[in-house]
């Protein structure tokens, strides 16, 4: 009898969003009016969570999430709350308050949204990170 040879296919993942960390000592709600008010965007906090599942599927954290879909310049924001009942988003970075996405972002310079960001009263700090340097961000579908 032969031997089965067994091939493993590794599927390099793509991310067509930029990833924001957002710090703030305020609820959700303020920290979308603020955000509103400083980019001239419209956060709306959607009617269902976003929901974490794990690789098997089985739902791991759920957590308040806001949106703005820009059709004008075909982009799309989240502002998600990174902490809820315990579980992160993003475990890697539990001291980010929130995580705002830019989702197919072809408008924004992200230095530009950053500085834009630092100036809105309600954040205390604000850090860009790249999606490929966690394994979490694996978890994070946008459609």
């Amino acid at each position: 009898m032969s031997k089965v040879k067994k091939h493993t296919l590794y599927v390099d993942q793509a991310y067509d969003f930029d990833m924001i960390g957002i710090l703030s000592h305020h609820n959700d709600y303020r920290l979308a009016w603020g955000l509103n008010e400083q980019l001239s965007i419209q956060l709306v906090k959607t009617d269902e969570e976003f929901v974490v599942v794990n690789k098997k599927g089985v739902k791991v954290s759920s957590h308040s999430m806001y949106e703005f879909k820009d059709h004008e310049n075909l982009i799309e924001y989240y502002l998600i709350k990174n902490k809820s009942q315990g579980k992160f988003l993003i475990p890697e970075k539990p001291a980010v308050d929130y995580f705002l996405f830019l989702y197919e972002n072809h408008i924004w310079d992200l230095e530009d949204i950053v500085s834009e960001l630092r100036q809105t009263p309600s954040v205390l700090g604000v850090y860009t990170f790249d999606p490929e340097e966690f394994d979490s961000t694996e978890n994070l579908v946008f459609n």
